[in-house]
């Protein structure tokens, strides 16, 4: 059976049968150079040397000219010598006999010898020629089958294209002239800019479904400015994030490829013009929302899953994940600047508390009698743990939200619940407040305060929207929006009663107030 695979050194059958057949011819013209030497000592006829000699040989090597007759001992060879420079001449034998330059006589043995080279001559430039032959019908049978490759080199190979690849569709994508994203304000939202801050609605239906992304959308964030609020910020774990109009039109405004895994979380810068994203691919990078190019891109070792950007200083933020270490990067020197080590397995969410001096991770970790760890605050300037004794419970917590004006939080809860705490030190539960009802089920469930933190929402794992009075944690409204579970819920800062929502199957939904 013929193998597919052909290697260097290999030599094609019909090589082989014209080497094999070259052969047999030389060894037969050996023979009859030997018979003709044998009549001719036994016949007593002196024949000439010119019979012996090639047409080919005489015409190239001018043995045309006169050759002494008489007896075999007053033989000499022509003085002009071939020319064996030719890539044909490959016959060490002929080469030596028929270079000899020499005027002495030649005895009979001498002359057999050259006749026998002579006559073979012809044969040996043929045979040359058809391996010459054979060599290039090799190469050009051979041009259609792929030469084995290793198998390490073979996916290194197809990683080293893929990566082009995405490099180039990356480039196409972010280079792509489109209409300006940060110049026009909406026209539902500049009715609302100019008016004060009053309670905040509930929605009641759904206005619209956004479709796009082919993964699950971890997180969605409204503009913080807010005359561009009407931009809604998605990430996704098909490894793209994208900025949708939110608040009209529901179509998406520009899709962002800077990462080759799954975007785990994303946010607004302050000024509402750069957006940073956090990935699998052990990247954060900062984006420019306008032109779609890479700002700054930040490797952590690590797969990441939480971001935080320092309230007071937008240049600083701090990377979570996969990792027993937390960094605090600066972005304008693109370099880490602090690190937070705790005897963790990873980091699954960080919220800064008013101010910036402290922040809070939450963690996987649960022992087998408390959580002690679950929930972990830090100072920030001197890297110092200041409590690990916050949550109690055996439950982790999947993510963490900071009230907009009492000095409280919240975490979301694997006891589908969620616990209200003091950011004041210790750090006190609040056992008062516990809000209940939705389900969590190990989905990284988002939870959220609006505008004036008296609405605390929450998604969950049958796919409904929970609604709920902070004060008294109260369940006010479940609006059902999804088949899957809903991972976040983020309610509008300007518009009353809207929000949005996404789910585990890719899908964003806007909702809106009854009328």
């Amino acid at each position: 059976m013929s193998s597919l695979v052909a290697y260097e050194d290999s030599e094609s059958e019909d090589e082989n049968f014209e080497l094999n057949m070259a052969r047999t011819s030389t060894q037969t013209e050996s023979c009859y150079e030997k018979q003709q030497v044998t009549a001719w000592k036994s016949s007593g006829v002196e024949p000439s040397l010119h019979s012996f000699i090639p047409q080919a040989a005489r015409s190239a090597q001018d043995f045309h000219k006169t050759i002494p007759k008489g007896n075999t001992s007053s033989l000499y060879c022509h003085s002009q010598p071939l020319n064996l420079a030719s890539p044909y001449c490959c016959d060490n034998t002929a080469a030596t006999h028929l270079c000899s330059d020499s005027r002495a006589p030649l005895n009979v043995g001498e002359t057999e010898g050259r006749l026998s080279s002579l006559q073979r001559l012809p044969h040996i430039i043929q045979r040359s020629d058809n391996r010459l032959k054979s060599s290039k019908r090799l190469c050009s049978d051979l041009s259609g089958v792929r030469p084995y490759m290793p198998k390490r080199q073979r996916l290194g190979t197809v990683a080293a294209m893929e990566d082009s690849k995405f490099t180039g569709e990356q480039t196409k994508s972010n280079q792509t002239t489109e209409s300006p994203i940060l110049s026009g304000v909406s026209e539902r939202i500049r009715h609302y800019i100019d008016e004060k801050l009053g309670v905040a609605g509930i929605p009641r239906k759904l206005l619209m479904s956004l479709g796009g992304h082919q993964g699950p959308v971890n997180t969605l964030q409204w503009s913080p400015i807010p005359h561009l609020s009407h931009l809604l910020l998605s990430a996704s774990m098909d490894k793209t994030f994208k900025v949708w109009d939110g608040a009209e039109s529901g179509r998406c405004l520009r899709a962002y490829t800077c990462h080759t895994g799954a975007v785990r979380d994303a946010c607004w810068t302050p000024c509402g013009r750069r957006l940073l994203t956090g990935s699998f691919d052990n990247t954060a990078v900062i984006t420019d929302v306008e032109t779609g190019q890479q700002v700054g891109r930040f490797d952590n070792q690590f797969k990441v899953m939480c971001l935080g950007l320092h309230p007071s200083i937008p240049e600083t933020f701090l990377c979570g994940g996969y990792s027993s270490v937390v960094k605090a990067w600066d972005s304008r020197c693109s370099k880490v600047v602090k690190l937070y080590k705790a005897s963790i397995q990873q980091t699954l969410d960080i919220l800064f508390l008013r101010g910036g001096v402290e922040f809070i991770t939450s963690s996987d970790c649960v022992s087998r009698d408390s959580a002690d760890r679950t929930l972990i605050a830090w100072d920030f300037q001197t890297t110092a743990k200041l409590s690990n004794q916050i949550y109690h419970e055996r439950y982790t917590c999947p993510s963490l939200a900071l009230h907009p004006l009492e000095e409280a939080f919240v975490a979301q809860t694997n006891g589908d619940y969620m616990a209200a705490f003091s950011s004041q030190k210790p750090y006190k539960m609040n056992k008062r407040r516990r809000y209940e009802g939705h389900k969590v089920e190990g989905y990284a469930v988002r939870c959220q305060f609006s505008l004036d933190g008296g609405i605390l929402a929450s998604g969950s794992s049958t796919g409904s929207a929970y609604f709920y009075n902070y004060h008294n944690a109260h369940l006010l409204h479940t609006l059902h929006a999804h088949r899957q579970a809903c991972l976040c819920v983020s309610q509008h800062p300007v518009l009353p009663a809207t929000a949005a929502t996404c789910d585990w199957a890719g899908e964003i939904k806007l909702l809106l107030p009854v009328g």
